[in-house]
């Protein structure tokens, strides 16, 4: 949370403003992590290691289980990761529509409900 507030304070902060507007409140938080890992005696891959572990998308984990704090941070990696990767209108690759068609590999089954008539209703 230390990390947070500072990053927030040093991007708002009018002398600074002009040169970090490129720079994203994750990266400047992760900047202090970094420096707060230094000052506390552990070396650069310790501490980035440590940021790969917070900042692991987990498909597996319950996100309903963490607090609210923990829970932001998550959002944030994601949108982060999101905004990444992200085709944009601008970007060579763009395609504006596509159309994938997924193979086949067995005989779909029938479910019950998908059986059963509108009469009911």
């Amino acid at each position: 949370a230390d990390c947070s507030r500072a990053a927030e304070q040093l991007k708002n902060n009018p002398r600074h403003k002009a040169y970090l507007a490129g720079v994203s409140l994750r990266q400047l938080e992760r900047l202090y992590r970094l420096l707060q890992g230094h000052l506390g005696g552990e070396s650069l891959d310790e501490s980035l290691e440590k940021l790969r572990q917070e900042e692991n998308i987990d498909p597996e984990e319950d996100l309903n289980k963490l607090d609210d704090e923990d829970l932001a941070k998550k959002k944030s990696v994601m949108d982060e990761l999101f905004e990444k990767n992200r085709k944009k209108k601008d970007d060579p690759d763009f395609i504006y529509d596509v159309e994938v068609e997924f193979p086949q590999q067995e005989q779909l089954e029938s479910c019950g409900w998908d059986a059963e008539s509108d009469e009911e209703f």
